[in-house]
């Protein structure tokens, strides 16, 4: 801590400052790990079926994501204000590392399943839809191809709307998102625009679909993807409810 002037209440707002700064940086870790799981489970599941399942999602699709979508939502939960009630809390064990065993339970065993269940989903439904069968080809040439295009397309756009609801729910620890307000982070927000943006123009810009591999959405699987972002925030949000019931409890 660094006293600005002589007065005592300038320790109180240091503390407070400190726990802001170290809630934000967990949240990101939370945001960035969270879709970490959606991203392996499409290899594994390609890798399992020993090939009857097209692989789901491409390697540049990947790096879209990571590189493109998800960097500025991260970057804006370092911004978030801090959460009501962060001054009420015992202080933490010096011995507290920043990464915790909850921490990844909810980002790769919550958030991260839910995603990629979520995107699969999407996956499975164009293929089933054109008729798809475990082991059909789906090569340049077979009659399947283009549904396996749109269908990667449909795992990689699922993906992106469910860093919405994952980024949403990693603004609160503590807190529900009603308390501390939709609209409190406008960089966050700017972020989540600019990540539909860039992942509108990968899907129906023409001269960058044959590069990522990608093809324009037809309406149904559109609004299948737009109930993402609210089931990975909701399922969230029963997790932290019963968890805070359980705290309360004992």
């Amino acid at each position: 801590m660094v006293l600005t002037d002589d007065n005592f209440a300038t320790i109180v707002t240091a503390i407070e400052s400190g726990r802001r700064v170290y809630d934000n940086v967990r949240k990101f870790i939370v945001y960035i790990f969270a879709h970490l799981t959606p991203e392996v489970v499409p290899f594994a599941v390609f890798a399992l079926s020993g090939g009857a399942v097209p692989l789901p999602l491409t390697v540049l699709q990947i790096l879209a994501i990571d590189l493109g979508t998800e960097t500025l939502p991260a970057l804006a939960l370092g911004r978030e204000r801090a959460e009501p009630g962060v001054m009420n809390r015992p202080p933490r064990k010096s011995s507290q590392g920043v990464i915790s065993r909850d921490m990844l339970i909810r980002s790769w065993g919550y958030l991260g399943v839910v995603s990629a269940v979520l995107a699969m989903s999407a996956f499975f439904y164009v293929l089933w839809r054109a008729g798809w069968q475990p082991g059909d080809p789906t090569g340049e040439g077979s009659a399947l191809h283009d549904a396996y295009v749109t269908a990667t397309t449909a795992t990689f756009a699922g993906i992106v709307t469910c860093q919405i609801g994952t980024a949403f729910a990693a603004r609160t620890d503590h807190a529900s998102l009603r308390e501390i307000g939709v609209w409190t982070n406008p960089l966050l927000l700017a972020g989540i625009a600019f990540e539909l943006l860039f992942t509108g123009i990968l899907i129906y810009f023409p001269p960058v679909q044959g590069l990522f591999g990608t093809a324009a959405l037809p309406l149904d699987v559109i609004l299948l993807i737009m109930t993402f972002p609210l089931l990975v925030w909701g399922t969230d949000e029963v997790r932290r409810k019963a968890r805070r019931r359980r705290f309360a409890t004992s």
